[in-house]
């Protein structure tokens, strides 16, 4: 009898910071700000103090900003002026805290079971509105305390408790206030001061942070200054140098240069190289978080913590290329049209509405519903965070009474009705605006919810010529889960999308189904203008054979690699960066550095469940069954219902011939995620041996969930073979041919059903087409050769 092995799985981690130091040189990437640094050592950067002599003006202007003062040491005098004193204490979980802001005071105090800490406050971080806290903890790390300061009610609260988004099928948990994620140099230290160098030393797991000054000065837009106070001082009195040697941006750069200088502080990103400088392309240095986020409404509203970046490109405003940041926002980040001037924020593009705005809002003239900015960038709030929405898009109350998600109308209008909203905006507006906002939103809402009922309505709008990039890259990254096969034309003809976002979505998804044509698709992606696009088809090609690649495709493929493991150098402190490399090493086989990866980030972050489970696949693939059993114990602990880490253990019960339990844990698997076609595949080989029937009902499910997966097709044909049905495994086998697959078992069996029914003819057609597949091996090649020879000489 044939033996079936068990099919492993990797967790998948979506939307992670970018990747890590190779741990066969732990010094490697220690310097993750190596550039900047090596400017500051040479003292290429001068400071706003150099700045001050010539552009006193702006320096004044600057200085009280929000971009000036976006971190800053506190002091009694910042105390005084900035903070109110802390009435009662506040409760988190087990302990009480109290922020002591007196003369000659500045902590935070905690009461415990075991006694009371205090908290040094040597940093304020924001102020427009809410200021948090850093405090000194052991190897060189500044984290954010445990109460924040609200600026607008004037009143202390939990900052982890604010950062929680609210669902209708769960509550987030927040998190401990100690957890990385509040550490500033790991996390938010980029936005914050200037000139910045982590100085990580990966040994020691320590901090050495420098940075020039507190927060965004001069030369965070404009570059290193020290060459341009020198040609300036040096230039004759009262004349401007024509090489100013200093980067001006504003109207030197396109809009798209001066967006792309803002978004790299306001986004919600995901780095791929630490070099940005003012007027490189954001997506040669990062990748953008789309609606496939719970951070996000359907309709791309926010719902958690964003930074603008993501909805502003949705703002037909800026797809139009005639609008950049610097329009509205001095570079102190200043709004520039407030007060009775603030309709001339739209001008001159929409000179007839800003020349009469009654006839436009229905709204009187002196009300704020006159503003174009309160029906077109509404300010909704997070974590005590007020942001406006940058999408510009008009409000929608159908989409708030479907999605639930925020409309101008009702966020001014409290006491009335998404209803009653959507009564008034239907009156007013003969055309029906938000039907086209309501579409897209569903057919986001149905992807998030694995809902592909919608697909053809999905692939129509993927395929159209108006679709949004947003909302795109959103739908293609959702669709990875999507097992329908017709979904593969389209995203393939996304790689030839303007938008590298959209292209470099395009080549994540497209790595699940590696066809002859998608295969040649991603490899042209390796030669991308972008970054972004290169690197993610780097990853995405990580588990190809190199051997099956011309000379050609293996070179470009190399640069393309060389790039992609730069970038996972980039962030040596981050638990995500191990795990990330982790997953690349077991792409390539490079089993013991994918474990010892895993290991790293599971010891960074212990309460992660994927490393865990991805390290299990790691240790079973290097026959320490001991360690893989007690790593998925140790996931299985922090979340018992985790789909992935009882789907392993499964598999690693089975292999122990444990099969009562095996069949327990592929079960639960599926109970959490019912469309884990690995589980399903699984529980059919293991019950199949002696309940034949719901073994292939197992299987037939895991071939509906991945029709294109050949193991799957062969496992299913076979065990129908088995109970007679050869009929149906003939149409299985024969579908699974027309994808020209590796698997030589395919044809084999399929040949030797002909064979038994007699149709000799049938079957040699198999083993020729066998022969002619590039991609069956050539020891197979040998084995079918022979059996047609063999089919020939009974003729």
């Amino acid at each position: 009898m044939r033996t079936f092995r068990f099919l492993w799985v990797i967790a998948l981690l979506f939307w992670t910071g970018s990747t890590v130091d190779l741990l066969s040189d732990p010094a490697a990437g220690a310097d993750s700000s190596k550039t900047p640094r090596e400017l500051l050592a040479a003292g290429a950067y001068t400071g706003t103090s150099s700045c001050r002599e010539c552009h006193e003006k702006f320096y004044r202007l600057w200085a009280p900003s929000h971009h000036g003062l976006a971190m800053q040491k506190y002091t009694d005098a910042f105390a005084k002026t900035a903070l109110t004193p802390q009435q009662d204490d506040i409760v988190i979980r087990d302990r009480r805290y109290k922020a002591a802001t007196g003369a000659g005071e500045g902590w935070i105090i905690e009461k415990g079971s075991t006694g009371t800490k205090k908290y040094p406050i040597e940093y304020a971080l924001g102020g427009k509105n809410v200021y948090y806290f850093l405090t000194p903890m052991s190897r060189g790390r500044l984290q954010v305390v445990p109460l924040a300061y609200d600026v607008r009610k004037k009143q202390w609260y939990n900052t982890t408790g604010s950062m929680i988004r609210h669902f209708i099928e769960r509550r987030d948990e927040p998190l401990e206030w100690t957890d990385s994620a509040l550490t500033f140099n790991t996390s938010c230290y980029g936005c914050h001061v200037s000139q910045l160098s982590t100085n990580y030393d990966v040994k020691t797991e320590t901090y050495h942070t420098t940075w020039r000054e507190p927060g965004i000065n001069c030369e965070t837009c404009h570059g290193p200054g020290e060459q341009h106070v020198r040609v300036c001082k040096a230039a004759p009195k009262g004349t401007v140098p024509k090489d100013l040697k200093i980067i001006r941006g504003g109207r030197d750069f396109t809009h798209e240069q001066n967006n792309a200088n803002c978004s790299s502080c306001h986004a919600k990103a995901v780095p791929i190289e630490e070099t940005f400088t003012p007027g490189d392309r954001f997506f040669d240095h990062f990748d953008l978080v789309t609606l496939e986020h719970p951070d996000f409404y359907p309709d791309g509203r926010d719902l958690g913590e964003n930074y603008t970046y993501t909805s502003w490109r949705m703002s037909p405003c800026v797809k139009s290329g005639k609008l950049d940041c610097l329009h509205c926002h001095t570079s102190s980040g200043r709004y520039r049209f407030a007060g009775e001037k603030t309709n001339n924020a739209c001008m001159p593009c929409h000179a007839e509405k800003v020349n009469n705005p009654t006839a436009h809002t229905h709204h009187k003239a002196d009300s704020p519903g006159n503003r174009c900015v309160a029906c077109h960038m509404p300010m909704t709030e997070f974590a005590r965070m007020r942001r406006s929405d940058h999408s510009m898009i008009p409000p929608a109350p159908a989409v708030t009474i479907a999605f639930k998600s925020p409309n101008a109308c009702n966020l001014c209008h409290k006491d009335k009705s998404a209803q009653w909203a959507d009564t008034w905006v239907r009156k007013w507006r003969a055309e029906d605006y938000q039907a086209p906002l309501l579409y897209r939103a569903s057919l986001i809402d149905a992807a998030r919810k694995q809902d592909w009922t919608k697909l053809q309505e999905m692939l129509a709008y993927l395929g159209s010529d108006h679709a949004d990039e947003i909302f795109a890259t959103s739908l293609i990254r959702l669709l990875r889960r999507c097992p329908d096969e017709r979904k593969w034309p389209v995203i393939l003809k996304k790689l030839e999308d303007p938008s590298p976002l959209v292209r470099a979505a395009a080549v994540s998804t497209l790595q699940d189904n590696l066809t002859p044509e998608i295969l040649r698709g991603l490899l042209n992606a390796t030669d991308d203008d972008y970054r972004l696009v290169r690197t993610r088809a780097a990853a995405a090609l990580s588990r190809y054979p190199r051997r099956l690649l011309s000379e050609k495709d293996r070179r470009r493929l190399k640069r393309a690699s060389e790039e992609y493991e730069a970038s996972l150098q980039s962030r040596p402190d981050n638990w995500e960066s191990y795990y990330n490399l982790g997953n690349y090493f077991l792409n390539r086989g490079e089993v013991r550095m994918a474990a010892l990866s895993f290991e790293r980030a599971s010891q960074m972050r212990p309460q992660s469940i994927l490393p865990l489970v991805n390290a299990s696949i790691a240790y079973a693939r290097l026959g320490k069954p001991s360690k893989a059993g007690q790593a998925l114990r140790q996931a299985l602990e922090i979340d018992p219902d985790n789909a992935e880490a009882n789907f392993n253990m499964g598999l690693f019960k089975a292999e122990q011939n444990d099969l009562a339990q095996a069949e327990s844990y592929l079960r639960k698997a599926l109970k959490s995620d019912p469309s884990m076609a690995p589980a399903a595949y699984n529980l059919g080989v293991l019950l199949a041996k002696d309940r034949l029937a719901e073994g292939i009902k197992w299987c037939k499910t895991a071939y509906r969930l991945k029709p294109s997966n050949p193991k799957y097709a062969f496992t299913l044909a076979f065990f129908l073979t088995r109970k007679g049905d050869l009929d149906s495994a003939i149409d299985i086998l024969s579908d699974a041919l027309k994808r020209q697959t590796a698997n030589g078992g395919i044809y084999m069996l399929l040949a030797e059903i002909y064979r038994k029914q007699g149709a000799i003819d049938r079957a040699a057609e198999v083993y020729r087409k066998a022969l002619e597949n590039r991609r069956i091996s050539p020891g197979e090649k040998r084995v079918f050769s022979a059996k047609l020879k063999d089919l020939e000489s009974k003729r």
